[in-house]
């Protein structure tokens, strides 16, 4: 599993107090009660809503005051990424961690520009999909090992491979610098402070990255900077 650290403003175990309560919005009856009876077990002991659909989804949370939702990729009507973005934009903001079957690799990856708090596979270990979820109750991001494995697979094909080579010729120095210290998990924050510019003038740069090297986010572009050998030349 990879952690993405983000900006935490208030940790959110500070913002609620007794069970997690979570929802799960999954036409699957069988993995729902699976996960709802894994999520209501030791250690969580959580309180499960569920729902078949996600436009269910927003009233429910609100309703319940719900602290995570846990959404199938495939969900409808909406789009789990649209659910998503949607549930980001409450106050307080609801983080989703969204779940896919191990064929469901490529919808999972296109998910990662979305912003989603988590992206798993629904046959992750027991032990790697607990530590996910207190990361993402921990106010960052967690992103599952088989989608890792399937990322780093898919940016060392040749074709893949080349391209991004080529694209880092295009990469201004001050582009590179802050690419190194994304690759060594830097957040906006400290890459702002450590250079001296605003928070939005680091996204303009991270986009203007991603753009020349065909990247769909900072998942990709820490393993991209670790690929070529960037991580190392990250100065605080």
């Amino acid at each position: 599993m990879v952690v993405v650290p983000q900006q935490v403003t208030q940790a959110r175990s500070d913002e609620h107090v007794g069970p997690l309560r979570a929802l799960i919005v999954d036409r699957q009856p069988l993995f729902v009660a699976a996960l709802g009876s894994l999520l209501a077990g030791p250690p969580l002991r959580a309180q499960v809503q569920t729902a078949s659909r996600a436009d269910q989804a927003i009233e429910i949370v609100r309703e319940e005051s719900i602290q995570l939702v846990f959404c199938d990729i495939g969900a409808d009507p909406a789009s789990a990424a649209d659910l998503a973005a949607a549930l980001a934009s409450l106050e307080p903001p609801v983080p989703t961690i969204l779940l896919g079957d191990p064929d469901d690799l490529e919808p999972l990856t296109a998910a990662l520009a979305s912003g989603v708090a988590g992206i798993f596979t629904k046959d992750s270990a027991f032990d790697e999909f607990l530590v996910g979820v207190d990361t993402v109750l921990s106010g960052h991001r967690a992103l599952g090992a088989r989608l890792i494995a399937h990322l780093v697979e898919r940016n060392g094909q040749p074709q893949a491979k080349h391209a991004r080579a080529a694209g880092a010729g295009h990469l201004s120095p001050t582009e590179l610098e802050i690419l190194a210290l994304i690759g060594a998990a830097e957040s906006i924050p400290a890459i702002a402070a450590s250079r001296g510019i605003s928070h939005k003038t680091v996204r303009n740069h991270l986009a203007k990255i991603y753009r020349k090297l065909e990247l769909h986010g900072r998942t990709e572009a820490m393993l991209w900077a670790a690929r070529m050998g960037l991580t190392g030349t990250a100065t605080q």
